[in-house]
C-alpha cells in the first residue's frame, strides 16, 4: 500500500488518575477521614489514534482515509478496573463496555509512542486534587526519538467535579448536592503530532474543552475519539505560502507551512526570550547552545519551558541542536541532569537550588528572572558571541517592537474574535520575520568565511586557519564550536553546497571587494583597507538586486575590471530609526489561506469520503481561480489535492497533480510519496497510467531516479563526511600529494601543484616526506602571517591601492634609493625605509624593463644584488640582498612576467597565478636549505619560462579588440569547457560541464552566483525568456526554468524524449509569446509561456537536430546533415543540404545564422574552414563561400551589428580562433587569437561587447570590444 502523507494527528492520549482510586479519596473525604488531599499517579485512560475509518477491499488491503503515515503499531498492556474497563479506541474498534473480571486490556498504539513516561509529562508537578474548580491550564511537550526525530505534543489540564464522574451510581435520576464536599480530579487530554503546530493544537483542545464542559461524562470518550478523527483529516500544508484552516466551533484555526523545503514549521511566539531576557543574556544563552554546554531552563510556568527553548533553538536555524531535548522534565525525572553529554533540559523553578547543589557543570538559566549563571557560581565563565556580531545583533534587537498594545492604538474594540485572532497572527507573523532575519544575520556575522576555508572536492575543513584568521579575544569561543556536533553537520551542509537561509543571506550581505576578490585565486592576505575596517554590508532584496542589475550599464573595460571601486551602501547614520531588519528582509511574501471544508461525522466512512471529494472540488475551484502566472501558489493547490486524492485512494489523480509539480516548483516534489504511490499501483491502473503520457513519463522518471538512487547509495558516506586537515604521516607519490596540497588550502590548481611536487623533490627520488612536507607547509604558514602583521603607517598607506596587500618583505637591506625593507604587492615593489617608517617608490611590474643578479663592492668584497632596470628612469635600482638576492631575483622575474602576459590577454588571473609561484617559491627555498633550493624554485617559474620559451606578443588586433577575461573554473581543481553563454541584462550566464551554471555581475564582471545545478548533465542552450524566466535545455532531455528574481531553479519541461539541443522565441498568429524547443531525435515543440503547456508538437527525420529558429511564420531547424524551413504545423517546406564538396566526408553543419534583413542564410561546419551563405528565396546552393584562412572547423556563430562573429579552431595550432566577418561585403574584417582551445561559445551583450567561451584546455571567456 502507498505510504500515506503525515498528517496534524498522531495521537490523541486521556490521562487521569484512576476512578477507583477517585472513588476510595472521595469516600474518605465525604466521611470527613481526609486531612490533605494526596498527589495521585496518572495513567493513560484512552488512547486514540487513525485511521479512525476503513473499509475492506478485495484485495485484503485495509484503506483508512486519513492523513496518517502507514504506522508500525504495538500492544500496550493497560491495568483495568473491574467495576468498568478502561475504553481505548484505535482502529476505529468500538470500545468494550461490558463489565469483566479480567485484569489487563492490549490497546493497539502507533509504535513510537511512547505511554510509560507519558502520564509523568502530563501531570510534571504531580495529578494534585482540588476542593476548588481550577482554571485550564497549558503546556507543551517535545519528543525525541533514538534517530533524533521530534514529535510534538500539547496538553491541556481541565478539572472536573468527581461527582459527575459517578453521575451511573445515582439513583432515580437524583443528583447528590452537597457543595461543601465537592471534588475535582484533573484530567489531560494530550494531543501528539509530529509537527510542532503548538499554536493550531492549542486552540483545537480550547475548541475540545467547549464541547466537553456541558456534556455528561458517559459521552466522554466519543467526543474526545470525535475530536480525534476530525483532526486525522486535517492535511498539513506544503511548504510555502499556502496556509491551510478549518473550523472546529467556535474557532478558525490555521495551520501555517513552513517557509521552504528545509525550513522549519514555526507555530508560536518567537519573541518571547526577548520578553524574558536582555540583549546580552539572551546572546550568553545563544552561546552556551552553540557551545553545546549542558542547560537548564527553570520556570514557574510548564508552558513558559517549551516555548522559551523552542524559540531559542529556531535562532539558531539553519544551525540544529542534536544533543538530548526535554524542555520539560516531571518531578521523577530530576536524574536525567545526571546526564553526562550536553543537553537542554526545562524544569520547575521550585526544583532551582536542589539542582544547583546537586549537579557539577550546568548553565541554569531562570527564565522568570531573565538570568543566567553556572550551578558552581553565579556568573558564567564561558567564551562570548564575537564582540562584532554581538553589537551588530543588539543594534538591530533594540528597534523591534515587541508589544501588541500599542499596534492597538488607533483601533477600536472588535467585535468578531475570529477577526481580532487573525489580525494579532499577521503581526506575529510579521514580528517572527524580523526576528529570524536577525538571529540569522547573527550567524551569517558569526561564521562568515568559513566557506574559504573548504576544500569541496576533497571535504576537507581547515579549522586551523579558520582560527588563526579570527579576532584574537574571539578564537575562544570559536575552539569551542568547532569541535561541537551542531557545527559538524553546518560544516557538512556547507560542503555539500547547500542553498540555504544562510548561504543566501551570506551570499547577499557580501560586499563588493569579498566579491571580486572570490573571482581571483590569490593566497590569503587582507587588504590594506581591511585591517583597519570591519563591518557587515547590508543584505538586499531579490527585486532590489534585480532593479539594480537592469539599471547597471556595462562596464569600462578600458580600466581592469579589479580597480573599479567598490560601491558603499548606503547604511542609515542611526540605527534607532531604522527597522530592525533594514537590509536584510525580503519583501512580505503574501499568504494564502485555504480553508477547508466543515468537518463531516468523522466516523462513517462514506462520509469522509464524501468529505475528501469536496476538498478535491475546493481545491480544483482555486487551481482555476489562481492567476496563471503564480505557478507558486498553483504549486501549493496541486500538491494538496495530490495528498486528499493519495489517501482518498485516488491513485492516478495523485500522480498527475504530482506531475504538475515539474512545472511549477519541482522544489516541493515530494519523491518519497511519488515512489510508494507508483510501486502501489495495481495492474489495471498501471495499465491506464501507460495510456497517459505524462503518468507514463512521470512513472519512467521515478524508475530513472530509483535506479540513480540505488548507484549512488554506495558514496552516500563519502557525500556526508567532513575531514579536518591533517598533515600527512608518510610519503606521498604526485597523486597523494596534489591531494593533500588541495586539502591544505595553499592552491588547488593541479599544474601548479605538479610543478611544486618537481621542485620539493629536485634530485632524489619523487616522493615527498612527511617532515620536509611539514617544514614547508609551516613556512608558508607563517609568512601569510608575517604579512597579515605588516601594519603600514598612513604616510605609506595612502600611496597603495586600498586592495594591495603586502606579500613579501625582505629583512632589512642598503639600496641606491636607502635602507629599509623592500616590500611585495600584487602590483609593484616600494622600499619601506628604516627609522621614521616612509615610502619609496622602486617599480611597478608592468614598468620593468631588465631584472639581473648584480654583485656591489664592499670594502674588499664583492657583496650579491639585485639590479632592476625601470622604464623612465636613468638610474637603475640596486639592493644588496645578499643570500636572498637569488631568490628576489626568481620572484620579480616571475611577477613581471605575469604582469605582462595578464595585460597582454587581459586575463588578471595570470598576475594572481604569478604571485602564487612567487611565494611557493619562497616557501621552498625556506624548507630545501640546500644548494639545490634556488634551482628547485625555479621549477615554479611558470611565466618567466614562458616567456623565454615563446615569443609572448599578442597579435595587435587581438590587443585592441580584447579587454577582459574571466575564468569560471576559478574553483575547480581543472579548467571546464564553456557550454554555452547566454546573456540577460545586467548578468552573464555560463554554463559549465554536469549542469553547473554559473552568473556574473556584468556591470563588472563579478561573480554573484557561484554555482547554481540545473540537473546533472551537460546544458546544451539558454534562452532568456521574458524580464523573470531563464530557460536551459539539458543533455537529460529537460528544459529548466530558472527564476532570475529568486535566483532559483525550480520548474522543470520534461515532455522530451531525448536530450534538448535548441530553443527559440517568437509569437503566434495572435501575437502571443510562445517558445519552441528542439530535441536531437527531431522533435519540435511550440509551448505557450505564459502557462507552459505544449501547444504542439512534430517531428522531423533527420541525424540530430541541434538548433530551430523562427523567421517570419517559418521555423527554420538545423541538423548534423540538413537544414529545414518548416511550416508552423510541421510540414516540411525546403530542405538544404550540405555543399557538394562537403560531402561523403565527415564535415556536419556545426551553426546557422539567419539575417532576414538581407534574406540570407550563413552556416558553418564543424570539419571545414569556409562559412556558406544562402538566398533565402533560392536555397538550392550556397551563392557565396568565404574562406576562413587557417581555420580547420566551426562550433558557433552571432550577428553583432553589420557583422558577423564566428568561433572556431586553428590549423597550425589546436588555438582557438574568432573571425568577424562583415555582412555587406561578406569579407573577413579580423582574426582574433584569444584562446587555447577551440571557441565553443558565443554571445553579445548589447552589441558592445561579445563574449567568448573555450573547450576544457583553456575552460576561460574572453570579452571583446565591438568597434
Amino acid at each position: 500500500m502507498a505510504e500515506l502523507p503525515s498528517g496534524l494527528l498522531e495521537a490523541c492520549v486521556v490521562v487521569g488518575a484512576p476512578s477507583d482510586k477517585l472513588r476510595e479519596i472521595y469516600q474518605l473525604q465525604q466521611q470527613s477521614k481526609l486531612k490533605d488531599l494526596p498527589l495521585l499517579e496518572a495513567e493513560v485512560l484512552q488512547v486514540h489514534a487513525p485511521p479512525f475509518v476503513s473499509k475492506e477491499t478485495n484485495s485484503s488491503q485495509v484503506i483508512g482515509p486519513a492523513f496518517s503515515r502507514v504506522q508500525r503499531r504495538r500492544s500496550f498492556i493497560k491495568k483495568k478496573r473491574r467495576d468498568r474497563p478502561v475504553e481505548a479506541s484505535a482502529n476505529g474498534e468500538p470500545a468494550s463496555r461490558v463489565e469483566t473480571a479480567s485484569t489487563t486490556e492490549d490497546i493497539s498504539v502507533p509504535k513510537d509512542l511512547d505511554l510509560i513516561a507519558l502520564p509523568q509529562l502530563c501531570f510534571p508537578g504531580g495529578l494534585q486534587l482540588a476542593n476548588e474548580q481550577k482554571e485550564d491550564c497549558y503546556h507543551f511537550l517535545v519528543f525525541t526519538d533514538l534517530f533524533g526525530n521530534r514529535t510534538h505534543g500539547v496538553v491541556v489540564q481541565y478539572h472536573r467535579a468527581i461527582q459527575s464522574y459517578h453521575e451511573s451510581s445515582i439513583q432515580n435520576g437524583h443528583r447528590w448536592n452537597s457543595s461543601k464536599s465537592r471534588l475535582y480530579a484533573p484530567f489531560a487530554v494530550c494531543v501528539i503530532s509530529k509537527f510542532p503546530y503548538y499554536n493550531a493544537l492549542r486552540d483545537c483542545l480550547s475548541c475540545l474543552l467547549v464541547q466537553l464542559r456541558p456534556g455528561r461524562q458517559a459521552d466522554f470518550e466519543e467526543t474526545v475519539k470525535e475530536f480525534s478523527a476530525k483532526l486525522s483529516l486535517v492535511p498539513i500544508p506544503p511548504p510555502g505560502q499556502l496556509h491551510v484552516s478549518f473550523s472546529l466551533r467556535p474557532l478558525q484555526v490555521v495551520l501555517p507551512s513552513r517557509e521552504d523545503q528545509d525550513g522549519p514549521i514555526i507555530d508560536i511566539d518567537l519573541h518571547l526570550p526577548f520578553l524574558c531576557f536582555t540583549h546580552t543574556t539572551l546572546l550568553q544563552v545563544l552561546s552556551c547552545l552553540l557551545q553545546e554546554q549542558r542547560l537548564v531552563f527553570f520556570s514557574a510556568d510548564w508552558a513558559r519551558l517549551t516555548l522559551v527553548a523552542e524559540s531559542l533553538l529556531l535562532y539558531l536555524q539553519p544551525l540544529c541542536w542534536q544533543q538530548p531535548y526535554v524542555p520539560v522534565l516531571a518531578r521523577g525525572m530530576l536524574d536525567f541532569l545526571m546526564a553526562p553529554t550536553a543537553f537542554l533540559m526545562g524544569c520547575h523553578i521550585s526544583h532551582f537550588e536542589e539542582v544547583a547543589a546537586e549537579t557539577e557543570d550546568l548553565i541554569l538559566v531562570n527564565i522568570d528572572d531573565g538570568n543566567i549563571q553556572s550551578s558552581w557560581s553565579e556568573s558564567i565563565d564561558l567564551p562570548t558571541i564575537p564582540l562584532a556580531a554581538a553589537d551588530s545583533f543588539i543594534s538591530r534587537a533594540e528597534c523591534l517592537q515587541l508589544h501588541y498594545d500599542l499596534e492597538l492604538c488607533h483601533l477600536g474594540a472588535g467585535t468578531d474574535a475570529n477577526d481580532l485572532r487573525g489580525r494579532r497572527r499577521d503581526w506575529q507573523r510579521r514580528l517572527n520575520t524580523q526576528i529570524q532575519n536577525i538571529t540569522l544575520e547573527l550567524l551569517v556575522n558569526v561564521f562568515r568565511g568559513v566557506q574559504d576555508f573548504l576544500n569541496y572536492e576533497h571535504r576537507v575543513f581547515n579549522s586551523e586557519e579558520f582560527l588563526r584568521t579570527r579576532e584574537p579575544a574571539d578564537q575562544p569561543f570559536y575552539k569551542t564550536v568547532l569541535d561541537t556536533h551542531i557545527f559538524h553537520s553546518f560544516l557538512r551542509d556547507r560542503l555539500s553546497r547547500k542553498l540555504d537561509t544562510f548561504s543566501r543571506m551570506e551570499l547577499n550581505t557580501r560586499n563588493h571587494a569579498q566579491r571580486n576578490r572570490a573571482m581571483t585565486e590569490s593566497p590569503r592576505r587582507p587588504p590594506m583597507s581591511e585591517l583597519s575596517r570591519s563591518g557587515y554590508s547590508s543584505y538586499t532584496s531579490p527585486e532590489n538586486r534585480l532593479s539594480r542589475r537592469l539599471g547597471a550599464s556595462l562596464p569600462n573595460l578600458e580600466q581592469p575590471a579589479t580597480d573599479t571601486p567598490a560601491i558603499n551602501p548606503n547604511r542609515p547614520a542611526s540605527l534607532r530609526k531604522m527597522t530592525p531588519d533594514t537590509g536584510l528582509k525580503s519583501p512580505q511574501k503574501t499568504v494564502t489561506v485555504f480553508r477547508l471544508p466543515e468537518f463531516p461525522p468523522p466516523l462513517a466512512y462514506h462520509y469522509v469520503q464524501n468529505y475528501y471529494a469536496d476538498m478535491v472540488a475546493s481545491l480544483g475551484k482555486a487551481i482555476n481561480a489562481a492567476p496563471p502566472d503564480d505557478s507558486a501558489l498553483l504549486a501549493r493547490y496541486h500538491y494538496l489535492r495530490g495528498l486528499v486524492n493519495t489517501v482518498s485512494n485516488r491513485r492516478l489523480d495523485a500522480l498527475e497533480d504530482f506531475q504538475s509539480l515539474y512545472k511549477t516548483d519541482s522544489d516541493i516534489f515530494p519523491s518519497q510519496m511519488v515512489k510508494s504511490l507508483v510501486d502501489s499501483l495495481p495492474e489495471a491502473e498501471r495499465v491506464q497510467a501507460d495510456r497517459r503520457p505524462e503518468l507514463k513519463r512521470l512513472i519512467s522518471r521515478v524508475k530513472r531516479d530509483q535506479e540513480r538512487e540505488r548507484a549512488r547509495h554506495g558514496n552516500e558516506q563519502e557525500e556526508g563526511a567532513v575531514k579536518r586537515f591533517q598533515l600527512p604521516k608518510k610519503y606521498m607519490q604526485l597523486d597523494e600529494f596534489v591531494k593533500c596540497v588541495q586539502e591544505s588550502g595553499i592552491v588547488t590548481d593541479q599544474g601548479t601543484i605538479h610543478r611544486l611536487f618537481d621542485a620539493l623533490t629536485v634530485g632524489h627520488q619523487k616522493q615527498v616526506g612527511p617532515d620536509l612536507f611539514r617544514v614547508f607547509y609551516t613556512i608558508w604558514k607563517e609568512t601569510e602571517a608575517e604579512a597579515q602583521e605588516v601594519c603600514l603607517p598612513v604616510s605609506v598607506s595612502e600611496h597603495i591601492e586600498p586592495s594591495e596587500c603586502v606579500f613579501k618583505l625582505s629583512s632589512s637591506v642598503k639600496t641606491s634609493r636607502g635602507v629599509g625593507k623592500i616590500a611585495m604587492t600584487q602590483r609593484r615593489l616600494f622600499l619601506l625605509t628604516n627609522g621614521r617608517p616612509g615610502y619609496v617608490e622602486v617599480a611597478q611590474y608592468r614598468d620593468i624593463e631588465e631584472v639581473k643578479v648584480s654583485s656591489a663592492p664592499f670594502l674588499l668584497l664583492r657583496i650579491p644584488s639585485l639590479k632592476l632596470r625601470v622604464r623612465g628612469r636613468k638610474e637603475a635600482f640596486e639592493a644588496n640582498l645578499k643570500t636572498e638576492t637569488d631568490l628576489w631575483n626568481l620572484m620579480v622575474k616571475e611577477m613581471w612576467a605575469g604582469r605582462n602576459m595578464a595585460d597582454q590577454h587581459k586575463d588578471p588571473q595570470y598576475m594572481q597565478q604569478a604571485l602564487t609561484n612567487a611565494l611557493l617559491m619562497d616557501a621552498v627555498v625556506g624548507s630545501l636549505q640546500s644548494n639545490k633550493a634556488i634551482y628547485a624554485a625555479s621549477k615554479l617559474a611558470h611565466f618567466d619560462r614562458i616567456k623565454m620559451e615563446v615569443p609572448m606578443m599578442v597579435p595587435k588586433t587581438t590587443a585592441e579588440t580584447l579587454k577582459h577575461k574571466i575564468n569560471p573554473s576559478l574553483e575547480l581543481t581543472a579548467p571546464q569547457a564553456v557550454d554555452v553563454l547566454l546573456y540577460t541584462p545586467g548578468q552573464l550566464w555560463v554554463s559549465v560541464s554536469g549542469g553547473k551554471v554559473m552568473v556574473f555581475d556584468a556591470s563588472s564582471w563579478s561573480l554573484t552566483h557561484t554555482c547554481l545545478q540545473v540537473g546533472n548533465a551537460r546544458v546544451n542552450c539558454m534562452l532568456g525568456v521574458d524580464k523573470d524566466q531563464v530557460w536551459m535545455g539539458s543533455e537529460d532531455s529537460v528544459i529548466y526554468i530558472i527564476s532570475m528574481v529568486a535566483m532559483v531553479c525550480n520548474r522543470q519541461l520534461t515532455e522530451h524524449r531525448a536530450e534538448v539541443t535548441g530553443l527559440a522565441l517568437g509569437t503566434d498568429k495572435y501575437s502571443q509569446k510562445v517558445a519552441y524547443s528542439c530535441s536531437a531525435e527531431g522533435t519540435v515543440m511550440v509551448w505557450d509561456v505564459a502557462t507552459l503547456q505544449v501547444r504542439k508538437h512534430f517531428r522531423l527525420s533527420c541525424d540530430r537536430l541541434q538548433s530551430v529558429y523562427n523567421y517570419n511564420g517559418t521555423l527554420w531547424c538545423c541538423s548534423r546533415d540538413s537544414i529545414m524551413e518548416v511550416w508552423r504545423n510541421g510540414s516540411l517546406k525546403h530542405r538544404l543540404s550540405l555543399p557538394e564538396q562537403q560531402r561523403g566526408s565527415a564535415a556536419t553543419f556545426s551553426a546557422i545564422l539567419l539575417l532576414p534583413e538581407r534574406e540570407e542564410l550563413w552556416s558553418v561546419c564543424v570539419d571545414s574552414g569556409e562559412v556558406c551563405i544562402w538566398h533565402l528565396k533560392d536555397t538550392t546552393r550556397p551563392f557565396h563561400r568565404v574562406a576562413l584562412q587557417d581555420c580547420t572547423g566551426c562550433y558557433c556563430m552571432i550577428k553583432v551589428k553589420n557583422q558577423v562573429w564566428v568561433g572556431g579552431v586553428g590549423r597550425s595550432s589546436t588555438k582557438g580562433k574568432i573571425y568577424i566577418l562583415d555582412t555587406e561585403r561578406h569579407l573577413v574584417l579580423k582574426e582574433l587569437h584569444g584562446h587555447n582551445d577551440r571557441v565553443t561559445a558565443l554571445c553579445s551583450a548589447e552589441d558592445r561587447y561579445v563574449l567568448s567561451g573555450a573547450a576544457k584546455h583553456d575552460g576561460k571567456i574572453a570579452i571583446w570590444k565591438v568597434e
